[in-house]
C-alpha cells in the first residue's frame, strides 16, 4: 500500500497500488527508452498493446503519434464523457543518472516526468476497464509532443474531439515543488502563455579599429536586451505577472576578434497569463527594438510567435477536482490555491477546445533519492515511482466521480 495516503485510501488508488510492481516496471522500461516528440513510436507501441489486452478500444496515429483509449461504462445512457490526458515525449538532454532504468538512448531522457505521467494513464486505464462503474465514455489521450511542439494542438487539428467528443478533459503534471501525497490547483492560471520572439538587428561591418566607419549591432543588441527589462518593469502594472527573457546573442565570430559583423540576433521567450498583456509586450517589443536601433544608425525586425497559450482551469471544473483530491487525500493535503507557474503546458489548447482542469501531483523527492528533490528539466531528475497510485487513482476517480449513474449522486 502506498505510504502517502492514509486512512484516506479509495478503491482506484488501492487497485493501483496492488499491481504497483507491474507499473513501476513499465515507468521504469518507458524512462529507459525516451523518444522526442512526434518520435513516440515504441511508446505508442507499448500503449496501444498495453490498452488492447486490458479490452479497450484503441485509435493510433492522431496528431501523428497520438493515442487514443476508449473505455465505456456499464451504461451510456447519459451520453456524457470525460477525457483524461497524459503527455508522453522526452526532452534531448543528456541523462546524468547512473541507476539501472536511466537512458539507452544517449542525448535523449525524461526528464519530465511523461514517462511517469503515460504510466498513471494507463494505470488508470486497467482500472476503469476493470469496473466500467460509470454512466458515460471516458477517453484517454496519449498525447505527443508537449515539449515544445504543441501536439495537443496537432491531436485537435486532426479532430480529436470530433471524433472523441469529451465534455470536459483533466491532466497532471507531477511537481517536484510539493510533497509526495499532496495535490495542488487553482480556479485559474495555472501555466503561462509561451512566445517565442527573435530579433535581428542590421548594422555595418567594418575593422574594430575603426568603429565609426561601422554601424555596431552589438551594442545595439546590448542596449535592446537593457531596455526590454522595463517593459514588464514599466509598462505592465505590478499585481500581474509577465516574464521577457532574452537568451541568446548570436553575432559575430569568436576568432574574429578585430571584426565588428553586419548583423546581430537576439532570441528570447515571454511569458504571461493574459492576453492583453500578451499583446502589450508584443507590441512594445516591437517599438522598443525599432527605435533603438534605428537611434544607432541600424535597423531591427522583430518575429513574435505565440507558441501555446495560457493554461487556464474552468471554475466548475476546478472545484469538482479539488472535492475529488479532497475525498483522496484530505482537505490538509490539498492546496486550491496554488501559485502559478511561468513555465508553459501545451493542455492549454485543450482547455481553449473544452473546459477542464489542470492540476499538479506532488512528487517530492524520490525513493533513495540524495540531495533532495531533483527539479524538472534537470540532468538527474527521474520521476517518483511511489506516487503511482495516487496519480492514477485519482484520474480513474474524477472520470468515474463525473460520469456516476444518477442513482449514485
Amino acid at each position: 500500500m502506498n505510504a502517502y495516503l492514509g486512512s484516506a485510501l479509495r478503491s482506484p488508488v488501492s487497485f493501483v497500488a496492488e499491481r504497483h510492481d507491474e507499473f513501476t516496471a513499465i515507468r521504469r522500461d518507458l524512462h529507459a527508452h525516451p523518444e522526442l516528440g512526434f518520435e513516440e513510436h515504441r511508446t505508442a507501441a507499448l500503449v496501444a498493446e498495453r490498452l488492447h489486452q486490458w479490452g479497450i478500444e484503441v485509435h493510433t496515429g492522431i496528431g501523428r503519434t497520438g493515442v487514443v483509449g476508449v473505455v465505456r461504462g456499464r451504461a451510456e445512457r447519459s451520453g456524457k464523457a470525460v477525457g483524461l490526458r497524459a503527455d508522453m515525449d522526452a526532452l534531448p538532454i543528456a541523462e546524468e543518472n547512473d541507476f539501472a532504468h536511466r537512458s539507452t538512448r544517449p542525448g535523449l531522457m525524461h526528464g519530465c516526468g511523461h514517462d511517469g505521467h503515460t504510466t498513471m494513464l494507463l494505470a488508470a486505464a486497467q482500472y476503469l476497464a476493470a469496473t466500467r462503474a460509470f454512466d458515460g465514455t471516458v477517453y484517454l489521450i496519449f498525447q505527443p509532443g508537449e515539449e515544445g511542439h504543441a501536439g495537443a494542438k496537432a491531436m485537435i487539428d486532426d479532430g480529436l474531439f470530433t471524433r472523441f467528443p469529451a465534455d470536459e478533459v483533466y491532466a497532471l503534471h507531477n511537481w517536484p515543488a510539493l510533497p509526495a501525497g499532496h495535490i495542488g490547483l487553482n480556479p485559474g492560471p495555472m501555466m503561462a502563455a509561451a512566445d517565442r520572439i527573435e530579433i535581428t538587428i542590421s548594422g555595418r561591418g567594418g575593422h574594430a579599429a575603426h568603429p565609426h566607419l561601422t554601424v555596431d549591432p552589438v551594442i545595439i543588441a546590448a542596449h535592446i536586451i537593457t531596455a526590454a527589462q522595463s517593459i514588464v518593469s514599466r509598462n505592465v502594472a505590478p499585481i500581474d505577472a509577465a516574464v521577457v527573457s532574452l537568451c541568446s546573442l548570436q553575432a559575430g565570430h569568436p576568432g574574429a576578434f578585430s571584426v565588428v559583423p553586419r548583423e546581430a540576433k537576439l532570441v528570447g521567450t515571454v511569458r504571461s497569463f493574459q492576453h492583453s498583456i500578451q499583446e502589450l509586450i508584443e507590441k512594445r517589443l516591437v517599438e522598443l527594438a525599432q527605435s533603438t536601433a534605428r537611434a544607432f544608425g541600424g535597423e531591427a525586425s522583430v518575429r513574435y510567435e505565440r507558441i501555446y497559450p495560457a493554461t487556464i482551469n474552468h471554475a466548475p471544473q476546478y472545484e469538482f477536482a479539488a472535492k475529488v483530491a479532497e475525498e483522496l487525500v484530505g482537505r490538509e493535503r490539498v492546496a486550491r490555491n496554488l501559485p502559478p507557474s511561468m513555465g508553459a503546458e501545451d493542455f492549454a489548447f485543450m482547455l481553449h477546445a473544452k473546459p477542464g482542469c489542470y492540476i499538479r501531483l506532488g512528487q517530492g523527492p524520490a525513493a533513495g533519492a540524495t540531495g533532495g528533490t531533483c527539479w524538472l528539466h534537470n540532468t538527474r531528475y527521474d520521476f517518483n515511482d511511489a506516487v503511482i497510485p495516487l496519480g492514477a487513482g485519482l484520474l480513474a476517480a474524477l472520470a468515474e466521480r463525473r460520469l456516476a449513474p444518477a442513482q449514485a449522486q
